[in-house]
């Protein structure tokens, strides 16, 4: 008897000594700050926050998981937002920031507040934030990579932008241009911002087509796919290859198309539910681990090949989704040490 108490203590002091040490964050509070929910990536990012956030709060893993989103694309608003967040006690921030800089000044109050700020999709460069994000210039470069395998000889494309402004936006828009200075077959001839919004992205094709020339490639930044191709068939054009960008909606046009005439093209974006991560990144920020200052993330890729099952797993008005777990989490920060 007295040997197995002996034993006993000394395993539970191994363990001890090799377990890491938590803090208790049944008590944090974790708050979205958010800055456009005007297309459907961003509501699937809000619906999948709500999903894992929430039900962590219900498992009183936080005290809280509230998600708030300014009802205009304008930094100086998410910058209130961010300061009366301060103000209301929360003690960590999950940012999808309207500018990379804009809101250096606010996250870094944050910060000397005794904050955590998470910056993911469109991020932050104040040092004191943390970052996610996937490699937006590879993406767009990918673009214009899969334009090149298809067609060889090159030709004229049309570009359309997202938000002015925003990260995203930028690497997006400097990877397709980069993308393009390797294949010097293809030009860009025109380009027009969508907004990632498939209505604002089919007005706006619709107003630059008159004065474009025969154009064999649309590359996108996801949420204008559907709306481009849309633009394109009032014009009466010839259906170029438009890289589409994950939602439902451009997703059920490819397979309908693919049907009905053998349409091939490519679609990728990042995950809405890389909001998710976000989370639990700061989670674990809070719960005292090491976390790396910046990580990256795989943009989600469907091909050909992977078009049917997708769009089956796709709700429709959606977006192709992968929401992160705690152990996910873990495994990406391991990953980047």
């Amino acid at each position: 008897m007295r040997n197995t108490t002996l034993v006993s203590a000394a395993t539970l002091a191994m363990m001890a000594a090799v377990a890491p040490v938590h803090a208790d964050t049944s008590d944090r509070r974790i708050a979205l700050s958010n800055n456009y929910a005007g297309n459907s990536w961003r509501q699937a990012m809000l619906e999948s926050w709500s999903e894992i956030a929430g039900a962590a709060a219900q498992d009183g893993v936080v005290a809280a998981a509230d998600a708030f989103t300014t009802s205009e694309n304008q930094a100086t608003e998410q910058a209130a937002q961010i300061q009366n967040l301060i103000l209301q006690g929360y003690d960590a921030i999950v940012l999808n920031a309207a500018s990379p800089t804009a809101l250096n000044g606010a996250v870094a109050e944050a910060c000397n507040a005794g904050l955590v700020v998470v910056s993911f999709d469109g991020i932050v460069t104040e040092p004191c934030a943390w970052r996610i994000a996937v490699d937006f210039q590879q993406m767009g470069r990918e673009q214009v990579d899969y334009l090149a395998s298809r067609l060889p000889d090159g030709g004229n494309l049309l570009e359309i932008r997202g938000l002015a402004g925003v990260f995203v936006d930028d690497e997006i828009s400097a990877g397709i241009h980069d993308g393009v200075a390797q294949h010097s077959q293809f030009d860009i001839v025109g380009a027009v911002h969508g907004d990632w919004a498939q209505e604002v992205a089919q007005r706006a094709v619709s107003g630059i087509l008159p004065s474009l020339p025969d154009i064999v490639g649309v590359v996108t930044q996801g949420g204008d796919g559907y709306g481009a191709a849309q633009a394109i068939r009032a014009a009466g054009r010839d259906m170029p290859i438009i890289v589409l960008g994950n939602r439902q909606d451009e997703m059920q046009w490819w397979a309908d198309q693919r049907d009905a005439n053998g349409y091939e093209t490519l679609s990728l974006s990042i995950a809405p539910g890389v909001a998710t991560l976000a989370f639990w990144v700061a989670q674990q920020i809070l719960d005292g681990q090491d976390v790396p200052k910046d990580l990256t993330v795989p943009f989600l890729k469907i091909t050909q090949a992977t078009l049917d099952d997708t769009l089956a797993q796709t709700p429709s008005g959606s977006v192709a989704n992968v929401t992160y777990s705690l152990e996910d989490a873990r495994a990406v920060i391991a990953g980047a040490d």
